[in-house]
């Protein structure tokens, strides 16, 4: 499965490549060399946007009370409430409400592209969004990378969304945080893998020390 609004990426580039072949066979000398050239490339390319929004089915591990990742990457921060995760350009970049709930607000920010690991990158573009749940308020935010242009969100204000349901997607190389709501403690650590709404991250205090 491919994530939503991707197939206009695979299907341009496809045509470009499409484009080279057929140019390639229609001229010789040094202009067919480059666009041989460009052919090999845009096949490298397509594969990589279609390897890149993969968007596998996921089911939810524990409890409706537990909270699931929203990301796949690595654990690169946990501080006080927040869990900071880091996708990698092999990653799969589309993110799923850690929790059940409604969608109550949502702050969209521009700004630079700084890698997403980077202290300094508080002024990159940003998707701030906050779930009122069962157990308390989740906040969540999209951050871009380096290389990524744009935060694809796929809820509105007033959304409801399940837990482990795909809230949008931040293309090529991201991070997203995780404020959880007052009386949840992680469950992951600094440096784990964590698969998006598989992977528990943080479950209720009583509930860890049962």
């Amino acid at each position: 499965m491919l994530a939503k609004g991707s197939l206009s990426w695979i299907i341009g580039m496809l045509l470009l490549t499409l484009g080279a072949w057929y140019g390639f066979n229609s001229v010789s000398g040094l202009i067919s060399l480059i666009l041989f050239f460009l052919f090999v490339i845009g096949i490298i390319l397509t594969l990589f946007f279609i390897i890149f929004f993969r968007d596998p089915e996921r089911m939810p591990c524990g409890d409706e009370d537990d909270a699931v990742s929203p990301a796949d990457g690595k654990v690169i921060s946990i501080q006080h409430r927040t869990v900071c995760i880091f996708m990698n350009i092999h990653n799969v970049h589309v993110n799923r409400a850690p929790l059940a709930g409604m969608v109550t607000h949502i702050d969209y920010k521009p700004g630079g592209f700084i890698p997403a690991f980077n202290k300094d990158s508080e002024v990159n573009e940003r998707n701030h969004v906050v779930f009122k749940t069962d157990s308390g308020i989740l906040e969540l935010t999209q951050i871009a990378g380096v290389l990524t242009r744009r935060i694809v969100s796929y809820i509105s204000e007033g959304t409801h969304v399940k837990r482990g349901e795909r809230i949008g997607m931040i293309r090529f190389g991201s991070r997203v945080d995780v404020t959880v709501p007052e009386g949840y403690v992680f469950t992951v650590k600094l440096n784990n893998n964590v698969k998006a709404g598989e992977t528990i991250i943080a479950m209720k205090k009583n509930k860890k020390g049962e």
